[in-house]
Protein backbone atom coordinates (compact mmCIF):
# COMPACT_ATOMS: atom_id res chain seq x y z
CA UNK A 1 0.00 0.00 0.00
CA UNK A 2 2.87 2.36 0.73
CA UNK A 3 4.26 1.86 -2.77
CA UNK A 4 0.82 2.42 -4.30
CA UNK A 5 0.25 5.63 -2.35
CA UNK A 6 3.70 6.91 -3.31
CA UNK A 7 2.94 6.24 -6.98
CA UNK A 8 -0.33 8.17 -6.67
CA UNK A 9 1.47 11.09 -5.01
CA UNK A 10 3.95 11.18 -7.90
CA UNK A 11 1.43 10.52 -10.70
CA UNK A 12 1.77 13.75 -12.66
CA UNK A 13 -0.71 12.39 -15.21
CA UNK A 14 -3.47 13.11 -12.68
CA UNK A 15 -2.66 16.83 -12.84
CA UNK A 16 -4.44 17.30 -16.16
CA UNK A 17 -7.74 16.30 -14.58
CA UNK A 18 -6.89 17.78 -11.19
CA UNK A 19 -5.99 21.22 -12.54
CA UNK A 20 -9.19 21.43 -14.56
CA UNK A 21 -11.28 20.36 -11.59
CA UNK A 22 -9.50 22.84 -9.35
CA UNK A 23 -10.32 25.69 -11.74
CA UNK A 24 -13.93 24.52 -11.91
CA UNK A 25 -14.27 24.41 -8.11
CA UNK A 26 -12.65 27.82 -7.67
CA UNK A 27 -14.81 29.26 -10.45
CA UNK A 28 -17.98 27.89 -8.86
CA UNK A 29 -17.20 28.79 -5.24
CA UNK A 30 -16.34 32.43 -5.73
CA UNK A 31 -17.95 33.80 -2.59
CA UNK A 32 -15.47 34.25 0.26
CA UNK A 33 -18.29 33.74 2.76
CA UNK A 34 -19.30 30.42 1.20
CA UNK A 35 -15.70 29.20 1.01
CA UNK A 36 -15.08 30.15 4.65
CA UNK A 37 -18.25 28.36 5.74
CA UNK A 38 -17.25 25.18 3.88
CA UNK A 39 -13.69 25.32 5.22
CA UNK A 40 -15.05 25.49 8.78
CA UNK A 41 -13.69 28.94 9.66
CA UNK A 42 -16.77 29.57 11.81
CA UNK A 43 -16.07 26.29 13.64
CA UNK A 44 -12.33 26.80 14.14
CA UNK A 45 -11.84 23.29 12.77
CA UNK A 46 -12.00 21.76 9.27
CA UNK A 47 -15.65 21.06 8.48
CA UNK A 48 -15.29 18.20 5.99
CA UNK A 49 -14.04 15.53 8.46
CA UNK A 50 -16.97 16.31 10.76
CA UNK A 51 -19.55 16.19 7.98
CA UNK A 52 -18.49 12.80 6.65
CA UNK A 53 -19.46 11.19 9.93
CA UNK A 54 -23.13 11.35 8.93
CA UNK A 55 -22.98 9.44 5.59
CA UNK A 56 -20.36 7.00 6.85
CA UNK A 57 -22.30 6.32 10.04
CA UNK A 58 -25.56 5.88 8.14
CA UNK A 59 -24.03 3.54 5.57
CA UNK A 60 -22.27 1.37 8.16
CA UNK A 61 -25.48 1.20 10.17
CA UNK A 62 -27.37 0.17 7.02
CA UNK A 63 -24.84 -2.62 6.44
CA UNK A 64 -25.54 -3.97 9.92
CA UNK A 65 -29.32 -3.55 9.68
CA UNK A 66 -29.33 -5.37 6.33
CA UNK A 67 -28.17 -8.47 8.18
CA UNK A 68 -31.26 -8.42 10.43
CA UNK A 69 -34.63 -9.84 9.36
CA UNK A 70 -37.60 -7.53 8.86
CA UNK A 71 -35.57 -4.30 8.73
CA UNK A 72 -35.96 -3.32 5.08
CA UNK A 73 -37.56 0.06 5.82
CA UNK A 74 -34.90 0.96 8.37
CA UNK A 75 -32.10 -0.03 6.01
CA UNK A 76 -33.66 1.98 3.18
CA UNK A 77 -33.97 5.03 5.41
CA UNK A 78 -30.33 4.77 6.47
CA UNK A 79 -29.12 4.39 2.88
CA UNK A 80 -31.19 7.43 1.92
CA UNK A 81 -29.80 9.50 4.81
CA UNK A 82 -26.25 8.59 3.93
CA UNK A 83 -26.72 9.34 0.24
CA UNK A 84 -28.29 12.75 0.80
CA UNK A 85 -25.82 13.84 3.50
CA UNK A 86 -22.83 12.83 1.34
CA UNK A 87 -23.51 15.72 -1.07
CA UNK A 88 -22.76 18.65 1.29
CA UNK A 89 -19.83 16.68 2.74
CA UNK A 90 -18.44 16.33 -0.79
CA UNK A 91 -18.84 20.08 -1.40
CA UNK A 92 -16.83 20.85 1.74
CA UNK A 93 -14.19 18.34 0.69
CA UNK A 94 -13.82 19.79 -2.79
CA UNK A 95 -13.50 23.28 -1.33
CA UNK A 96 -10.62 22.12 0.89
CA UNK A 97 -9.06 20.06 -1.91
CA UNK A 98 -8.84 23.04 -4.27
CA UNK A 99 -6.39 24.80 -1.90
CA UNK A 100 -3.94 21.91 -1.47
CA UNK A 101 -0.54 21.28 -3.05
CA UNK A 102 -0.30 19.16 -6.17
CA UNK A 103 0.91 15.97 -4.47
CA UNK A 104 -1.96 16.31 -1.97
CA UNK A 105 -4.45 17.01 -4.74
CA UNK A 106 -3.41 13.80 -6.53
CA UNK A 107 -4.26 11.66 -3.50
CA UNK A 108 -7.36 13.78 -2.95
CA UNK A 109 -8.48 13.25 -6.53
CA UNK A 110 -8.37 9.46 -6.17
CA UNK A 111 -10.02 9.81 -2.74
CA UNK A 112 -12.85 11.78 -4.34
CA UNK A 113 -13.15 9.32 -7.24
CA UNK A 114 -13.50 6.35 -4.86
CA UNK A 115 -16.14 8.19 -2.83
CA UNK A 116 -17.98 9.17 -6.00
CA UNK A 117 -18.14 5.52 -7.03
CA UNK A 118 -19.44 4.70 -3.57
CA UNK A 119 -22.06 7.46 -3.77
CA UNK A 120 -23.28 6.27 -7.19
CA UNK A 121 -23.56 2.72 -5.90
CA UNK A 122 -25.53 3.86 -2.88
CA UNK A 123 -27.81 5.97 -5.07
CA UNK A 124 -28.43 2.85 -7.16
CA UNK A 125 -29.05 0.88 -3.96
CA UNK A 126 -31.62 3.41 -2.80
CA UNK A 127 -33.41 3.34 -6.17
CA UNK A 128 -33.47 -0.47 -6.13
CA UNK A 129 -34.85 -0.60 -2.60
CA UNK A 130 -37.57 1.94 -3.37
CA UNK A 131 -38.59 -0.25 -6.32
CA UNK A 132 -38.82 -3.33 -4.13
CA UNK A 133 -35.57 -4.93 -5.32
CA UNK A 134 -34.04 -5.26 -1.86
CA UNK A 135 -31.62 -8.05 -2.79
CA UNK A 136 -30.01 -5.86 -5.45
CA UNK A 137 -30.12 -2.93 -3.05
CA UNK A 138 -28.15 -4.84 -0.43
CA UNK A 139 -25.56 -5.94 -2.99
CA UNK A 140 -25.05 -2.39 -4.25
CA UNK A 141 -24.81 -1.13 -0.67
CA UNK A 142 -22.01 -3.50 0.24
CA UNK A 143 -20.16 -2.60 -2.96
CA UNK A 144 -20.67 1.08 -2.14
CA UNK A 145 -19.34 0.58 1.38
CA UNK A 146 -16.23 -1.08 -0.03
CA UNK A 147 -15.60 1.88 -2.36
CA UNK A 148 -16.25 4.41 0.41
CA UNK A 149 -13.93 2.45 2.70
CA UNK A 150 -11.15 2.72 0.14
CA UNK A 151 -11.83 6.42 -0.14
CA UNK A 152 -11.68 6.77 3.65
CA UNK A 153 -8.26 5.06 3.68
CA UNK A 154 -6.98 7.59 1.16
CA UNK A 155 -8.51 10.40 3.20
CA UNK A 156 -6.60 9.20 6.25
CA UNK A 157 -3.36 9.22 4.25
CA UNK A 158 -4.14 12.72 3.03
CA UNK A 159 -4.72 14.03 6.54
CA UNK A 160 -2.21 12.12 8.64
CA UNK A 161 0.70 11.52 6.27
CA UNK A 162 0.41 14.55 4.00
CA UNK A 163 -0.99 16.90 6.64
CA UNK A 164 -3.81 18.31 4.51
CA UNK A 165 -5.90 20.82 6.51
CA UNK A 166 -3.96 19.94 9.67
CA UNK A 167 -2.26 22.84 11.47
CA UNK A 168 1.27 23.12 10.08
CA UNK A 169 2.45 25.49 12.82
CA UNK A 170 1.63 23.64 16.04
CA UNK A 171 4.62 21.29 15.75
CA UNK A 172 6.95 24.31 15.81
CA UNK A 173 5.43 25.47 19.09
CA UNK A 174 6.72 22.32 20.78
CA UNK A 175 10.28 23.30 19.86
CA UNK A 176 10.11 26.30 22.19
CA UNK A 177 11.47 25.66 25.67
CA UNK A 178 9.52 26.45 28.81
CA UNK A 179 9.76 29.80 30.56
CA UNK A 180 9.75 33.42 29.45
CA UNK A 181 11.89 34.42 26.46
CA UNK A 182 13.00 37.94 25.56
CA UNK A 183 12.01 38.83 22.01
CA UNK A 184 12.88 42.53 21.77
CA UNK A 185 12.74 46.00 23.25
CA UNK A 186 9.36 47.68 23.32
CA UNK A 187 10.87 51.01 22.29
CA UNK A 188 12.40 49.50 19.14
CA UNK A 189 9.15 47.97 17.89
CA UNK A 190 7.32 50.06 15.27
CA UNK A 191 3.62 50.53 15.86
CA UNK A 192 1.11 48.65 13.71
CA UNK A 193 3.75 46.80 11.72
CA UNK A 194 4.90 43.19 11.62
CA UNK A 195 8.34 42.32 12.98
CA UNK A 196 9.82 38.83 12.70
CA UNK A 197 11.90 37.46 15.57
CA UNK A 198 13.01 34.02 16.75
CA UNK A 199 12.52 32.08 19.96
CA UNK A 200 14.74 28.98 20.13
CA UNK A 201 15.07 29.07 16.30
CA UNK A 202 11.26 29.21 15.93
CA UNK A 203 10.07 32.22 13.93
CA UNK A 204 7.44 34.44 15.53
CA UNK A 205 5.89 37.72 14.50
CA UNK A 206 5.42 40.68 16.82
CA UNK A 207 2.72 43.29 16.41
CA UNK A 208 2.62 46.38 18.58
CA UNK A 209 -0.63 48.22 19.21
CA UNK A 210 0.13 51.02 21.67
CA UNK A 211 1.89 49.38 24.60
CA UNK A 212 0.33 45.97 23.85
CA UNK A 213 2.41 43.49 21.89
CA UNK A 214 1.05 40.32 20.28
CA UNK A 215 3.45 37.45 19.65
CA UNK A 216 2.28 34.87 17.10
CA UNK A 217 3.92 31.88 15.43
CA UNK A 218 5.09 33.01 12.01
CA UNK A 219 4.31 29.96 9.88
CA UNK A 220 0.73 29.83 8.59
CA UNK A 221 -1.18 26.76 9.86
CA UNK A 222 -2.55 26.10 6.37
CA UNK A 223 0.58 25.43 4.27
CA UNK A 224 3.40 27.02 6.35
CA UNK A 225 3.25 30.32 4.48
CA UNK A 226 5.43 33.16 5.92
CA UNK A 227 3.01 35.37 7.83
CA UNK A 228 5.90 37.76 8.50
CA UNK A 229 5.75 38.68 4.81
CA UNK A 230 1.98 39.10 4.90
CA UNK A 231 -0.12 42.25 5.03
CA UNK A 232 -2.12 43.79 7.85
CA UNK A 233 -5.81 44.39 7.19
CA UNK A 234 -8.66 45.63 9.34
CA UNK A 235 -11.37 42.95 9.26
CA UNK A 236 -14.52 43.39 11.33
CA UNK A 237 -12.76 46.02 13.43
CA UNK A 238 -9.72 43.86 14.22
CA UNK A 239 -6.16 44.07 12.93
CA UNK A 240 -5.46 40.83 11.04
CA UNK A 241 -2.45 39.37 9.28
CA UNK A 242 -3.13 37.95 5.82
CA UNK A 243 -0.95 35.10 4.58
CA UNK A 244 0.84 36.01 1.32
CA UNK A 245 0.47 32.48 -0.07
CA UNK A 246 -3.22 31.62 0.06
CA UNK A 247 -4.91 34.54 1.81
CA UNK A 248 -5.78 33.00 5.18
CA UNK A 249 -6.38 35.81 7.70
CA UNK A 250 -5.84 35.70 11.47
CA UNK A 251 -6.63 38.19 14.21
CA UNK A 252 -3.39 39.54 15.61
CA UNK A 253 -4.81 39.99 19.10
CA UNK A 254 -6.01 36.41 19.53
CA UNK A 255 -5.00 34.29 16.55
CA UNK A 256 -8.58 33.44 15.54
CA UNK A 257 -8.94 32.55 11.86
CA UNK A 258 -11.13 35.09 10.05
CA UNK A 259 -10.84 33.91 6.44
CA UNK A 260 -9.76 30.55 4.99
CA UNK A 261 -8.51 28.38 3.43
CA UNK A 262 -7.12 27.70 6.91
CA UNK A 263 -9.80 26.44 9.27
CA UNK A 264 -7.40 26.40 12.23
CA UNK A 265 -6.58 29.33 14.49
CA UNK A 266 -2.98 30.48 14.68
CA UNK A 267 -1.04 30.06 17.94
CA UNK A 268 -0.54 33.28 19.90
CA UNK A 269 2.02 33.18 22.71
CA UNK A 270 1.30 34.91 26.04
CA UNK A 271 3.42 38.06 26.24
CA UNK A 272 4.40 40.72 28.76
CA UNK A 273 6.65 43.76 29.03
CA UNK A 274 9.25 43.73 31.82
CA UNK A 275 11.61 46.70 32.24
CA UNK A 276 10.94 47.76 28.66
CA UNK A 277 11.63 44.31 27.20
CA UNK A 278 8.99 42.16 25.51
CA UNK A 279 8.87 38.57 26.73
CA UNK A 280 6.82 35.61 25.51
CA UNK A 281 6.26 32.02 26.62
CA UNK A 282 4.39 28.91 25.65
CA UNK A 283 0.61 28.98 26.23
Amino acid sequence: MRELLTKIEQATGLDRVGDRLQRAVQGTLRSQRVRDALHGVWLGHPLHPAMVQVPVGAWISAAVVDLLPGQRRAATALVGLGTVSALPAAAAGLNDWATLTRDQRRIGLVHAAANTVGLVLYAGSLAARLNGRHGLGRTLSYLGLSAAGGGAYLGGHLAYKQGAQASQSVSEMHLISDGWHQVGDLSSLPRNELVTKKIDDVSVILYRDGDDVSVMLERCPHQSGPLGEGTIEQIDGHACVVCPWHGSAFRLDGGEVVHGPSANDQVVLPSRVVSGRVEARLP
